[in-house]
């Protein structure tokens, strides 16, 4: 009869065979179905195709496009700037972006024009003509604008941007800024005619000092950090925090108090002090509403509420780093 020391051993022996052709069996599958797998789960993404196929015999050069087309020259805008050498006026000029024009000029009736065998923007769909503004444009603030809010919404970059006839810096369709996002946000740009004081309106600041409107990280196209009260911050630094005795709408977001965009109201508040405290101070030490004579009439400390605010007192409204100022007095 054969010793526990042997049977033990035999044991072993058959267990790590075992596991040996577990393992080389898990190798195979995985060599086999690991990269099918793999490419299956990865996402999607829509890929950036070139504007036009490069074709070194096709191209008939710019000023044989002049010839018909001596009003859409871009001389004096960015893209004919030969020393940048992405630029269209240092490649390919005319044809970078519109393609090859060979058949264009001589491939219609007997050697004519046709004009389907020409790119242009303008007859195409939003997605596709931003692609050809993508073969160059992908970097630093564009490099978000795939699958951005305005990408999604069919708003494409010939729909604000003009390579012809621009009106604006860089290369806008219209004079200014808040001209050009009117045309769409007709309701927000209203709001920079309000009564109080609008650095946008006074030509201090443009929209795109907040906004990013080639796609962002953020919420709301915001450009910086990944919050509101982040990007109010990045100019509003002393309102950064953090403090010993934090105010909750603060801590909440910025809009909860200011309207960024324009108000009737000081400091750009959606409603007038007191008024706009006693949203969610119902009921204080203090009489909790001023909009009846009541209070007036039959309250000890209803001095408090004629001719004054509540930021008269509550000075550090937006945050107290003072051991005794839990009611941001100081």
């Amino acid at each position: 009869m054969l010793s526990s020391r042997y049977v033990t051993r035999a044991g072993l022996s058959i267990a790590g065979l075992v596991a040996g052709l577990s393992t080389a069996g898990l190798v195979a599958v995985f060599s086999l179905c690991g990269p099918a797998r793999a490419a299956a789960g990865r996402p999607q993404i829509r890929a950036v195709k070139p504007a036009v196929a490069q074709q070194p015999g096709e191209y008939v050069g710019q000023d044989t496009c002049l010839t018909c087309h001596e009003q859409q020259d871009y001389k004096g805008t960015l893209h004919a700037r030969t020393s940048d050498e992405r630029t269209p006026a240092a490649t390919k000029g005319c044809e970078a972006c519109h393609g090859p024009g060979k058949g264009h000029v001589t491939g219609g009736p007997e050697g004519g024009i046709d004009k389907t065998k020409i790119v242009n923007p303008k007859t195409l769909k939003p997605q596709e003509s931003s692609e050809i503004c993508l073969t160059c444009h992908t970097r630093g603030t564009h490099a978000l604008f795939t699958g951005s809010q305005h990408d999604q919404r069919n708003v494409g970059c010939v729909t604000c941007h003009s390579v012809h006839t621009p009106k604006g810096e860089k290369q806008i369709k219209a004079a200014t800024q808040p001209e050009l996002c009117a045309t769409c946000h007709r309701n927000i740009v209203n709001r920079l005619y309000r009564f109080n004081h609008m650095p946008v309106r006074e030509g201090k600041i443009v929209c795109t000092n907040c906004h990013n409107p080639h796609g962002s990280a953020n919420v709301k196209l915001l450009k910086t950090g990944t919050t509101v009260d982040e990007a109010c911050t990045s100019c509003h630094s002393e309102k950064r925090g953090p403090y010993l005795w934090e105010h909750a709408p603060v801590v909440n977001a910025c809009v909860t108090c200011h309207d960024p965009h324009g108000s009737n109201n000081e400091r750009l508040l959606v409603a007038k002090v007191p008024f706009l405290c006693q949203r969610c101070h119902v009921t204080s030490r203090h009489p909790p509403t001023v909009y009846d004579g009541f209070p007036l009439k039959n309250s000890a400390s209803a001095n408090r509420l004629v001719g004054q605010g509540c930021v008269v007192c509550h000075v550090q409204i937006h945050g107290s780093n003072a051991p005794s100022g839990k009611y941001f007095h100081r």
